[in-house]
């Protein structure tokens, strides 16, 4: 298949957006029993349809504030188990909804066929090409883990629970993003089901327009069964994290809106307002504490030039915890400490131009370290570097026009359900006057439907993929979560 090329929601909109979101998900539309039974034969996963029992447990998502209730749920074992699903869903005039580790959705695939990818976890390195082949349902663990006995690693984002495919297909930016661009900008080949149900290798030679959608399009154009990617040769960094207490806060992100910008690329940060919980699971020092957390990874072969680095942001404040020290590419988690366990979460993320000494203002000012607001992080994150330049392939990720990050996460439980988007919203709205445009995809958090996705993007970028969904997918298959339409 050859393709040829042919501010956000205000807060009086907010309440309707959020009833909508918490309402009652409307029942799915009846597949007939006999259909059901005949895809089983097709398919060698499961197959649930509404009402039987294990189908929540099929599809149950990690941010447990999104529970999905699909017409028909395919667990899939191989692309030959995809494709018999995104065939289904056309006969039957449904949308197809895709998820491996639950770490992304934004909606409830109400009355959709969702297929679910974590069966298939193929991981095939080859560390004389520097590359691997990675099946859908992979997460970066297992990826991590497989390059590491070759000297090599991938460019994992923050977690390496997450997955590696919608993850990489959403842009993909992490501890080594700096210094060797988005995830996206390092995928060779992808295998995916498009919306006539055959499955195809597509890369820059086979298909160069749909190659170049995908890696930045996420889901909007078929379900990615696999992909090849880049490892880099890296085995370890110097990193790790640094609590310092809140009342220091405006002392440390001064202090790092100025040292920031003076980094090398092999540098990475990023620095968030933690609301940590009273768990025991924490250590003392953090439970029920608010804190700033400085994130750093420097993945230079100088180690002292690394401590050397972040020495004077040792001096910012009072430290409660937290060390700078060797880590190896499989430990990058340590870094951001971000949870493994399931919980409901809210977020919404954003991009900066410039981060002023104005800018950290009006970010404590929003964030309020001091005060009790729902919120669990508010970070910012730097950018830069190859996160800035074009892939060597061009693609379409979304946010390098950005400076830095902003991502604000809150707790999505019933009795903060309509507070948290509120106070997230604000804190974004605050700092709208320095604001980049567009958002990276993987970061878009909550939107209110497909303009919003679109929005993410630069406008010719936007047009060229609504152009390649047209034509990839006509009658809009593929229209659940960040779809662009």
């Amino acid at each position: 298949m050859s393709i040829t090329q042919d501010p956000r929601t205000p807060l009086a909109d907010h309440a309707l957006e959020q009833a909508a979101h918490e309402a009652p998900a409307a029942p799915a539309a009846a597949v007939p029993a006999a259909d059901v039974d005949e895809l089983r034969t097709q398919v060698h996963g499961p197959v649930y349809a509404a009402g039987d029992d294990g189908l929540a447990a099929e599809v149950a998502a990690w941010n447990v504030a999104v529970q999905h209730t699909p017409a028909v749920a395919v667990g899939a074992t191989c692309a030959t188990d995809v494709a018999a699903a995104v065939r289904f869903a056309v006969a039957h005039g449904l949308p197809v909804a895709v998820q491996a580790t639950g770490h992304g959705p934004v909606r409830n695939a109400a009355g959709a066929v969702m297929i679910t990818t974590r069966r298939m976890q193929g991981v095939v390195v080859d560390p004389v090409r520097r590359t691997a082949r990675v099946q859908a349902g992979v997460r970066w663990a297992a990826v991590l883990e497989a390059a590491a006995e070759h000297g090599l690693t991938g460019l994992c984002g923050s977690s390496s629970d997450v997955g590696v495919v919608g993850y990489t297909l959403g842009g993909g930016m992490g501890s080594l993003g700096r210094r060797f661009g988005f995830a996206a900008d390092h995928v060779h080949a992808v295998e995916m089901v498009t919306a006539d149900g055959v499955l195809r290798r597509v890369d820059a030679s086979s298909d160069p327009e749909l190659f170049w959608a995908v890696r930045g399009g996420k889901g909007s154009l078929g379900v990615v069964t696999a992909i090849e990617i880049d490892l880099v040769p890296v085995r370890s960094v110097l990193g790790g994290g640094i609590f310092f207490a809140a009342e220091d806060a405006a002392a440390v992100l001064h202090a790092y809106r100025r040292w920031a910008p003076t980094l090398p690329e092999e540098v990475a940060t990023s620095v968030a307002v933690l609301r940590l919980p009273p768990l025991e699971e924490l250590p003392p020092p953090l439970q029920g504490q608010t804190v700033v957390h400085l994130r750093y990874a420097y993945s230079g072969d100088d180690l002292a030039e690394g401590e050397r680095l972040v020495a004077p942001m040792k001096e910012a404040g009072r430290i409660v915890l937290g060390a700078i020290v060797p880590l190896l590419a499989t430990e990058l988690d340590a870094i951001h400490m971000d949870p493994r366990d399931p919980m409901p979460a809210w977020e919404k993320g954003m991009l900066l131009a410039e981060l002023t000494e104005e800018t950290v203002d009006a970010f404590l000012a929003a964030v309020a370290p001091e005060a009790p607001l729902p919120l669990i992080m508010a970070e910012i994150r730097q950018l830069g570097g190859a996160l800035s330049r074009p892939a060597a392939v061009p693609n379409a990720v979304a946010g390098r026009s950005g400076a830095w990050s902003v991502l604000v996460i809150g707790p999505m439980v019933p009795e903060l359900a309509d507070v948290v988007p509120q106070v997230g919203r604000g804190v974004l709205g605050a700092l709208a006057p320095w604001a980049a445009p567009g958002c990276m995809l993987n970061f878009l958090g909550d939107v209110s439907g497909p303009d919003e996705v679109l929005a993410a993007y630069v406008p010719a970028d936007a047009a060229r993929l609504l152009a390649v969904k047209r034509a990839v997918d006509p009658t809009g298959v593929f229209t659940t979560g960040h779809a662009i339409g």
